[in-house]
């Protein structure tokens, strides 16, 4: 007997359970512990029936990822909404990947720990990723017009955002453990963004 076509609905439903299924498996196992029958033993369902919804594990982590990153990318549109000077904007966004990180670890190691996909193989998945770096651009791109900076402000944006993903990085790993906290070092480099070269 022929299998049921799924309708978008039913796809888009699983797929969601799914996700947030693996989300929670890889904070307790890893990623290496995260299997579609695992996830189907999680979900209460057969174990072939994540095979219907993903063609294999590689897929469902692009979705995951890309859940992960659009949450990232609505934190740093929400905290800067409304905000029009563009250095108050910087010190609010440097706050905001702060504050994403340490309320959810495991998005972030989901986001910026796993093995990237060739260009092309997850477009949600590199859009989301876009719109999350085009905040900070935006604001860095407004302080080099105003004066504030100078430079080209794509790979000044990347610098700041560099700079504040290894002091998270290693925050999150137990290693800055230097004398200096995460938040003087952060407002370090948010305040004084002219250093990021």
């Amino acid at each position: 007997m022929a299998r049921a076509t799924l309708t978008a609905e039913e796809l888009g439903a699983f797929r969601g359970r799914a996700v947030a299924a693996a989300t929670r498996l890889f904070a307790e196992r890893g990623y290496r512990g995260v299997t579609l029958r695992s996830l189907a033993k999680e979900l209460g369902v057969s174990p072939m029936t994540p095979y219907r919804y993903f063609e294999n594990k590689e897929e469902l982590f692009g979705m995951v990822r890309t859940a992960a990153f659009r949450r990232f990318a609505d934190a740093q549109r929400d905290a800067v909404g409304g905000i029009e000077d563009p250095q108050d904007a910087l010190r609010v966004l440097g706050r905001a990947y702060v504050g994403f990180a340490l309320e959810q670890p495991d998005a972030y190691h989901i986001m910026f720990e796993l093995l990237q996909a060739p260009a092309g193989t997850y477009p949600k998945l590199e859009a989301e990723q876009a719109r999350a770096f085009s905040y900070l651009h935006a604001a860095v791109k407004a302080s080099v017009e105003a004066g504030f900076l100078e430079g080209e402000s794509l790979a000044r944006a990347h610098y700041l955002w560099a700079q504040v993903h290894g002091l998270v990085s290693l925050h999150l790993a137990g290693k800055l453990v230097m004398g200096c906290s995460l938040d003087e070092l952060v407002s370090t480099v948010f305040e004084r963004p002219e250093a990021a070269q």
